[in-house]
């Protein structure tokens, strides 16, 4: 299903999308046995749990440090949850835009992804070490805060557009380090079979930092077909998105990830961020529906 319109935002940082579960998500084209949902479920929780230590421990860590072993345990927290990960690389190429220029695998990198699912910036974490850029509410939930602050996750109210600036200088200062971040500028979550604009705030902070930007596209799969199984959409619960990844038998989720980019300096503060922003996202829409010349396989 493609989707095109799309409703108005509530706030710059609080668009909404069109996908709601009801239309979005099909039945598994196989469905996981109960006895494989009950043992996901049990392997699921008991990884979770058991990284709440292990963050905790992180905290007083390197961030390099930190990203290698979040890294290992996003990766069993996917496999308990029955997913498998794929990654690719993708080619650079966005036409009629002279404005970017390829440059080298590097830390200090801003990577943008579209979103799907809660299961994102597991997934991304899984792919590489990276730092995510999670809305505030994350920071609140018990257990799942205690991971996301070992991981080194920055946070956003995105409903205070006030602290926004603040925020973007948060990331700069990240990027500055070193550091790999991992944002979602849709500012929202779609389906998968099709994704919204990016908007431009976070690329500011690649511009002050003058690092490069990393699209990535995060495609779900049962077999070579698109999957809205673990997506997160609309009136959607997260039980509901939970129980679906489970019950789903084979589930891949396939990264692809394009060479790092920045834009030549030119023009306006915001005109430059928003160029970024549209170079960035053309890259990321070609990786939802792949070719084989479009990419290659590297883990």
């Amino acid at each position: 299903m493609t989707v095109t319109a799309i409703p108005p935002a509530v706030t710059p940082w609080q668009p909404l999308a069109p996908c709601e579960p009801e239309t979005c998500v099909s039945p598994a084209l196989t469905e996981a046995s109960r006895a494989r949902r009950v043992a996901r479920a049990v392997g699921a929780v008991t990884v979770l749990l058991g990284g709440v230590p292990v963050a905790m421990a992180a905290r007083w860590m390197s961030m390099p440090r930190r990203g290698r072993i979040t890294r290992g345990w996003a990766r069993l927290l996917l496999r308990a949850l029955g997913v498998k990960l794929e990654q690719t690389r993708g080619f650079a190429y966005v036409a009629g835009v002279p404005l970017l220029s390829a440059v080298p695998d590097t830390s200090g990198t801003l990577l943008v992804a579209n979103h799907v699912s809660w299961m994102d910036p597991l997934v991304m974490a899984a792919t590489m070490p990276c730092r995510p850029l999670a809305k505030s509410e994350v920071g609140e939930w018990p257990v799942i805060r205690t991971l996301a602050r070992g991981a080194g996750a920055l946070f956003i109210h995105r409903d205070q557009l006030l602290t926004l600036p603040l925020a973007v200088a948060g990331v700069a200062g990240a990027l500055r380090d070193g550091d790999t971040v991992v944002a979602f500028p849709e500012g929202t979550t779609w389906c998968g079979t099709d994704m919204g604009p990016f908007r431009p705030a976070v690329f500011q902070a690649a511009l002050d930092a003058g690092a490069a930007v990393r699209p990535a596209t995060i495609r779900y799969h049962e077999g070579p077909a698109c999957s809205a199984r673990t997506s997160y959409v609309g009136g959607d619960s997260l039980v509901g998105s939970i129980a679906r990844t489970i019950g789903t038998k084979d589930l891949t989720v396939t990264v692809t990830l394009f060479p790092p980019v920045r834009l030549t300096p030119a023009g306006r503060p915001h005109e430059a961020r928003k160029a970024l922003a549209g170079v960035a996202e053309a890259q990321v829409r070609t990786g939802l529906n792949p070719t084989p010349h479009h990419h290659q396989m590297i883990a």
